[in-house]
């Protein structure tokens, strides 16, 4: 009974890899980054910065001088916000794009510079999920729209509060994560020690995040707005380096909001025997919840 189970669990990992190797976006993979039309013209401005998006530049004269940047940024020059349960996570921008810590540049203000929708302009943005807005989402997400503009979500304008933190204090513990079998390496990833149950999670999931954390000024991984998000692509293409070690081909995966790894919020077979992939994404950095922490090694993911 028992090597009967074990090969029932090997058939459903390799199944879910199956699948996934074959996956198709059903739509543009730029998706809501198309902007209506205007496509990478929409952020980047070849010539001339925010100034050739036809943005009126408040302060500052670094404008596109950081990733051809073409949306006004400067009024977030120096801004304080605060993420999290009561503000706890403070984070300070820098007061140019062309500021230090560069991560706060291109991993946060960047990205608010069309997300923010509170001091910076609305940038084209309907402020609603685009999966949402050309049916791609069922009847689980409900009617009312899913903001995209995160300082200006329905609740008091300004308000990160509910936004999952980000920035210099939004730090992952070494101590937890050597724990866990993650070591912080001096060039931004972790390495996964062998045998470990991270390792055995990389196993069932495979190994995405967190190495798409940067440091802060202390050298410890915090997380920014592209830890979670890869912004240029709605299909995740992933080499055989980051695959779960029950297979070693590359392939394509399905992916929502632009999440940077296999994330598909639309499953309906799981059966409670295998882990949604949207589930498993979380569980890289919130790891005491993974299967594999809790003494659970046989649950493989399901992608789609």
């Amino acid at each position: 009974m028992k090597k009967l189970f074990l090969v029932a669990a090997f058939v459903m990992a390799i199944t879910g890899m199956m699948m996934a190797q074959n996956w198709s976006s059903a739509v543009d993979v730029l998706g809501a980054h198309n902007n209506n039309g205007r496509g990478c013209a929409g952020c980047h401005a070849p010539h001339s910065g925010a100034y050739g998006g036809g943005h009126t530049v408040k302060t500052g004269t670094d404008t596109g001088s950081v990733a051809l940047w073409g949306q006004d940024a400067s009024p977030l020059y120096g801004a304080t916000l605060l993420f999290g349960t009561g503000g706890a996570y403070v984070e300070a921008l820098p007061s140019t794009l062309s500021g230090t810590p560069s991560a706060d540049v291109t991993g946060i203000m960047l990205c608010l510079s069309c997300h923010d929708g509170n001091v910076t302009p609305v940038n084209m943005m309907v402020n609603q999920s685009y999966e949402q807005r050309i049916g791609l989402l069922n009847s689980q997400y409900g009617s009312t729209n899913i903001p995209t503009l995160l300082g200006n979500d329905g609740t008091s304008t300004g308000n990160y509060t509910n936004d999952h933190p980000v920035g210099q204090n939004a730090t992952l513990s070494t101590a937890s994560a050597n724990a866990w079998g993650l070591v912080w390496a001096s060039s931004n990833k972790f390495t996964v020690t062998a045998g470990s149950n991270y390792a055995k999670f990389v196993s069932n999931y495979g190994d995405f995040q967190p190495a798409g954390m940067k440091a802060n000024a202390s050298a410890l991984p915090m997380v920014v707005c592209t830890t979670c998000h890869q912004q240029h692509n709605m299909t995740v293409f992933v080499a055989s380096s980051s695959k779960p070690v029950s297979t070693s081909a590359t392939g394509f995966y399905a992916t929502y909001f632009f999440v940077a790894a296999p994330y598909n919020p639309l499953l309906t077979a799981n059966t409670g025997t295998t882990a949604p992939s949207a589930t498993q994404f979380c569980r890289q950095c919130h790891f005491s919840e993974a299967n594999e922490y809790n003494n659970t090694y046989s649950i493989a993911t399901q992608y789609q």
